[in-house]
C-alpha cells in the first residue's frame, strides 16, 4: 500500500511540474520539466519502480494537460486528442531507462547522465514520430538534432541537480559526524566515572571471596567457631555494599544509553556501510583470509540500529572466530530478503562448523567451542545467547542454525517488518 502511494505522489508532483516546459515543431508538442522531477524521485526512491510509475506519471500528466488546457480555452476535445502522447512519452523513457540502468550503477551520476540523455532522446523521438505519422528517417533528420541537444540539456540540469544534493548531503553528513563524535566523547567521559564504581567493586569481591573462604576453611576444620556469626555478617555487608554500587552503575549506564544515545534512527543501508567498514577492518587486523559480503535486499529506516549493530556483529565476529588460521579462501556471506512480512537474514560462512550436540547447545549462555590450547583461555560463549535474546525477547524474531562439522554454519533470522521498519520523520 506504501509503494502505491508513492507512486501516486510522484505522478502529481511530475503531473504539476510537466507544466513547465520548452515547446517544440508545434504548439501541441512540449518539452517539459516534468521529467526532470520524475528522475529525482527515480534516484532518491530506490524502491520505486520505473516502469509503472512512468505510465502513471503519463497518465496524470495527460489528464492535468487536458484539464488545463479545457479551462483555458474551453474545447476538451482538441485537448484529449493533442496529448495523448504524453503517455507515450513517460512510458517509453521508463522502459529505456529500466533496460539501460540494468546494466550499469545507478548511483554513479555520470552513467546516470548518459542514460538520461538515451531515455529523453529515445522517448521524445517515439512521440514525435507518432505525433507527425512520416518516415522515422525523414523524422530523425527533421528533428533529431532539436532533440538530441534538448536532451542533454535538460539531463544536464538534473546531473547537476543531483551533484548539488550529493554534495549537501555529504555536507550535512559530516555535521552530523562531528555532532555524534562530540556526543561520543561526552559520553565516554561519563563512561570513564561509571568505570569507578565498576572499580570499586572489584575490590569488594575480592574482599568477599577472601572472606568466603576463610569462613568455609573454619567451618570445614570447625575452628574459631564463635567467629563465624561475626564473619558472615561481614560478608553480608559487603554483598550489600556491591550490591548497592552495582546497582548505581547500571542505573548510571541505562541513563546515557537510553536518554543520551536516541538516535532518531537509521537507513537499513547506512548500518550494513558500517558494518561492512568496521568487521573489514577486524578482519585485517586478525590477519585471516576472510571475504565478507553483503547482499542487501529492499531499504528500509529503523530506529532499531543498536539491536540490527549487535546482533550481525555477534554473528560475524563468531563466523570470523570459527575460520581456521591456516584456511585459504574464507567467506562469510550476510544476505538480507524481504517477504510480506518479515525480513529475513541469512549469516553463512565455510568455517569450521559444529556437530550436531553442540549445535543443540550454541544459544545456551555459557557454551562455547572456541578454546585456546596454548592458554587454556576459554571464551565465555554470551555472544549467541545475546543475539537470541534480542532476536526473540527485544524485536519479536525468531533465529535457527545448521551447521555440518568441517564445512561451515548458516544462522536464519525472521524479525518481523512492525518490529523494524519506521516512517522517516
Amino acid at each position: 500500500m506504501k509503494d502505491y502511494k508513492k507512486m501516486i505522489f510522484v505522478s502529481l508532483v511530475v503531473a504539476v511540474a510537466s507544466q513547465v516546459g520548452l515547446g517544440l515543431i508545434s504548439s501541441d508538442f512540449i518539452v517539459s520539466a516534468g521529467i526532470i522531477s520524475f528522475m529525482l524521485f527515480l534516484f532518491y526512491y530506490e524502491d520505486l519502480k520505473p516502469i509503472p510509475t512512468g505510465i502513471l506519471s503519463g497518465i496524470m500528466v495527460y489528464l492535468l494537460r487536458v484539464l488545463v488546457h479545457y479551462l483555458g480555452k474551453g474545447n476538451i476535445m482538441d485537448a484529449i486528442t493533442s496529448y495523448q502522447q504524453e503517455i507515450l512519452f513517460y512510458m517509453f523513457y521508463s522502459i529505456i531507462y529500466s533496460l539501460l540502468i540494468r546494466k550499469g550503477n545507478k548511483n554513479n551520476i555520470n552513467f546516470l547522465f548518459f542514460t538520461m540523455v538515451i531515455s529523453d532522446f529515445g522517448a521524445n523521438f517515439i512521440e514525435v514520430y507518432v505525433r507527425t505519422s512520416i518516415d522515422v528517417f525523414s523524422s530523425l533528420k527533421e528533428v533529431g538534432g532539436t532533440l538530441l541537444v534538448v536532451s542533454i540539456i535538460r539531463s544536464a540540469i538534473l546531473w547537476l541537480v543531483l551533484n548539488a544534493l550529493k554534495y549537501y548531503r555529504m555536507f550535512l553528513m559530516k555535521e552530523e559526524h562531528e555532532r555524534r563524535y562530540k556526543r561520543l566523547l561526552w559520553l565516554t567521559s561519563q563512561l570513564k566515572t561509571e568505570m569507578y564504581w565498576i572499580e570499586k567493586n572489584m575490590d569488594h569481591i575480592e574482599k568477599v571471596m577472601s572472606e568466603s573462604y576463610k569462613l568455609f576453611e573454619k567451618i570445614n576444620l570447625n575452628i574459631d567457631n564463635e567467629t563465624w556469626a561475626n564473619l558472615a555478617l561481614s560478608i553480608a555487608r559487603d554483598v550489600h555494599e556491591i550490591k548497592k554500587e552495582n546497582g548505581l552503575v547500571i542505573r548510571g549506564i541505562k541513563e546515557i544509553t537510553e536518554n543520551q544515545l536516541n538516535d532518531k534512527g537509521m537507513d537499513f543501508k547506512d548500518i550494513i556501510n558500517i558494518l561492512s567498514e568496521t568487521m573489514k577492518r577486524e578482519i585485517k587486523r586478525v590477519n585471516k583470509d576472510i571475504n565478507l559480503t553483503f547482499n542487501t535486499g529492499k531499504n528500509f529506516y529503523t530506529s532499531k540500529h543498536y539491536y540490527l549493530m549487535s546482533i550481525f556483529r555477534n554473528l560475524i565476529m563468531n563466523s570470523m572466530d570459527a575460520m581456521p588460521e591456516d584456511k585459504k579462501d574464507g567467506v562469510i556471506i550476510v544476505i538480507h530478503e524481504v517477504d510480506k512480512n518479515n525480513h529475513r537474514f541469512t549469516i553463512a560462512d565455510n568455517g569450521t562448523g559444529i556437530d550436531e550436540e553442540g549445535l543443540n547447545h550454541i544459544f545456551s549462555p555459557g557454551f562455547s567451542t572456541k578454546i585456546n590450547y596454548s592458554t587454556g583461555e576459554i571464551n565465555r560463549g554470551l555472544g549467541l545467547s545475546i543475539v537470541k535474546y534480542i532476536v526473540e525477547e527485544q524485536l519479536n524474531g525468531n533465529i535457527s542454525a545448521s551447521s555440518k562439522k568441517g564445512e561451515g554454519t548458516d544462522f536464519y533470522i525472521s524479525i518481523p517488518k512492525e518490529s523494524l521498519e519506521e516512517e522517516v520523520e
